[in-house]
């Protein structure tokens, strides 16, 4: 059951690049960097994902511990997770689902080691990035 919401995150994305084909489908890499709130608290959440092309035209992707989150008082943590998406325009715009999974090491973000996140990812044409965060109870 999807609980409360606990963020939102905005921001861009910084780089990107082609990597080696998986089964015959393009695979791309993606870095980007976001800032918000997570439980109140401010929050700058970066990472690196990388994401195939499937056969039906679908988007399988995954962040394998390659997030970083650092709080407003300065702790950093890590997050991996991974997501099922879409091309949302021509131009490359994206949408993804998935959930992600927290490594705070101490804080008040340390109830996020808890917590299974299920997130929306947005990805503009112009690699505007929006992200938000729900508890999965």
């Amino acid at each position: 059951m999807l609980g409360e919401k606990l963020g939102e995150l905005q921001g861009q994305v910084t780089g990107q690049r082609y990597l080696p084909q998986v089964d015959g489908q393009p695979k791309t890499e993606v870095t980007f960097t976001t800032t918000g709130t997570i439980r109140g608290v401010s929050v700058t959440h970066s990472g690196t994902y990388a994401s195939v092309i499937r056969a039906d035209g679908s988007l399988y992707g995954e962040c394998p511990w390659q997030g970083v989150i650092m709080s407003q008082d300065g702790v950093v943590g890590t997050w991996g997770g991974a997501g099922v998406g879409k091309f949302t325009n021509q131009q490359g715009a994206v949408s993804f689902r998935g959930a992600i999974y927290f490594k705070i090491p101490s804080g008040v973000l340390t109830a996020l080691n808890h917590v299974a996140c299920i997130y929306e990812w947005e990805v503009d044409e112009n690699g505007k990035a929006v992200g938000i965060l729900w508890e999965w109870k």
